[in-house]
């Protein structure tokens, strides 16, 4: 089957002063971007997990409102990297950043600031664009202690780079869905003019094929180790349909080891199992028919430095 395309037909006409445009989500790995996209559009188009740099690939989400349409690019987090995978989520992350018609910054005011933090603060006041920026301090819910502190980092940047970069501060909660109605309002007040970029019965252009990958890998991030995570991919290689509407799901999992393959799979297949379990559940909830998923364990040697292999996942390098 393949993936769904975007459909063809044009966008509707704007209505009188509707807005729309791009707007880069970015910051630190584990700060909740994607946490933040899904609760603002109210369904599942990026996966997470306690695990930095669930995200891999860059994720557009569509919201559509009355007042116009918001393109939001959901990307990787920021962390040090330690293969040309994670060289290449950094880079993919700090692209986002230009030529959108606005950036969105989230940070997590219940902790200190952070390297990465301040990396993406002095990026963006001391960047040559001139797109206007939000900060969404999310998890509000665990309280905003280091507020002063982003803002003082914020001020003690701008001073340093001689310019003043303007910001609308907003505390936000993916968890409790506080404050998101008032950042989507935000976020449209600093939108250009502009028709609808995409038709709106669509949520997000990501293909299938990579979606329900990541759905998958999102069960094996909830069941593994932190380190382990990173060196695990998910490649859908078919998805058919039965006469009777049900999906079934082939995909492989690449790990670089064979001791790696043993985790995986766990004591007489139980870790294979329940994985597959997860995320027949979660697949068949999110399209509406039962899906099946047949899943088989690759040692696929240093795929995390290997060019083609990375593209054969849809990481566009």
């Amino acid at each position: 089957m393949p993936d769904e395309p975007v459909p063809s037909e044009p966008a509707a006409p704007a209505a009188p002063g509707a807005r729309a445009g791009v707007v880069a989500v970015v910051g630190r790995a584990n700060v909740g971007k994607s946490s933040l996209v899904n609760a603002i559009l109210g369904e599942k188009i990026s996966i997470v997990s306690p695990v930095a740099q669930t995200t891999r690939h860059r994720i557009r989400g569509i919201l559509n409102d009355a007042r116009g349409q918001v393109v939001f690019l959901d990307t990787p987090g920021v962390l040090k990297a330690e293969s040309d995978l994670g060289e290449w989520m950094n880079k993919a992350a700090r692209q986002s950043a230009e030529g959108t018609d606005a950036l969105l910054l989230v940070l997590d005011a219940s902790s200190p600031p952070r390297a990465e933090d301040e990396g993406w603060i002095r990026r963006i006041v001391g960047g040559t664009g001139d797109a206007p920026v939000l900060v969404a301090l999310n998890k509000a819910d665990l309280g905003t202690r280091y507020e002063r502190n982003l803002v003082d980092l914020w001020a003690a940047t701008e001073a340093e780079k001689g310019r003043k970069r303007p910001a609308v501060w907003m505390r936000v909660s993916a968890e409790t869905r506080g404050g998101l109605g008032e950042l989507v309002a935000a976020v449209l007040d600093v939108l250009p003019e502009h028709p609808p970029l995409f038709p709106d019965d669509v949520l997000t252009d990501f293909p299938r094929k990579l979606f329900v990958g990541d759905v998958i890998r999102e069960k094996l991030f909830l069941r593994l180790d932190k380190e382990l995570p990173h060196r695990i991919a998910v490649h859908v290689t078919g998805i058919e349909e039965a006469p009777d509407g049900a999906w079934e799901v082939r995909a492989e999992i690449w790990v670089e080891r064979g001791s790696q393959k043993g985790i995986i799979i766990g004591h007489k297949g139980r870790m294979l199992r329940a994985i597959r379990r997860a995320s027949d559940a979660e697949l068949t909830a999110i399209y509406d028919r039962p899906v099946r998923v047949v899943l088989q364990v690759l040692v696929q040697e240093k795929w995390t430095r290997n060019f083609w292999l990375m593209k054969k996942l849809g990481l566009d390098l």
